[in-house]
């Protein structure tokens, strides 16, 4: 049985090594070396908002995490990662729910995330769980977040886009309503 819960210290470690191996199915599907540059869960720890990581079972070692960053404005979906071996299971739609009823009990009135357009198990993923492409806000924080994804040379792998959910009560099925 499933587990969703807040990355613990013991739970940090594995972030990183999460998050490169689903880098590698992607730098597969767009045909580049992605590299190695999976930031560490402290890193990811150390910045405001929350760390959720799901589990096969209760206490079992996480297979994939959501790192949510909080700013004035709201709620930002940062990262979203699970491990090649647990995908298509759907632990990453139930961690998109837990991420965006965390948004909802801590105050936040949207969430927003920004992703690759044209890759098949984004855009679209992100759609089937209520989030609209919408126009990149001018707030400090967007503004900041997308010339680190020019500097990180997010932009030479494809198109990305911003998009955005107001976060309200998730249903089962884990679309916004």
């Amino acid at each position: 049985m499933r587990e969703i819960r807040p990355a613990t210290s013991a739970d940090l470690g594995s972030l990183s090594e999460i998050e490169a191996a689903a880098d590698r199915v992607f730098a597969d599907f767009a045909g580049f070396d992605i590299g190695d540059d999976a930031r560490s869960g402290e890193e990811r720890a150390a910045q405001p908002g929350y760390l959720l990581v799901v589990s096969d079972a209760p206490g079992e070692r996480p297979v994939g995490f959501a790192h949510v960053l909080e700013h004035p404005g709201g709620a930002h979906l940062e990262q979203l990662s699970v491990s090649p071996g647990s995908a298509r299971r759907g632990h990453g739609r139930a961690l998109v729910k837990a991420a965006i009823s965390e948004a909802v009990r801590r105050g936040h009135g949207r969430v927003t995330l920004r992703t690759y357009a044209d890759v098949p198990w984004n855009r679209p993923f992100y759609e089937s769980c209520g989030f609209e492409v919408a126009p990149q806000p001018e707030e400090t924080f967007f503004r900041a977040l997308l010339a680190a994804e020019l500097e990180a040379g997010l932009f030479e792998h494809g198109a990305r886009v911003f998009m955005r959910a107001d976060a309200v009560a998730v249903p089962r099925n884990g679309a916004a309503s």
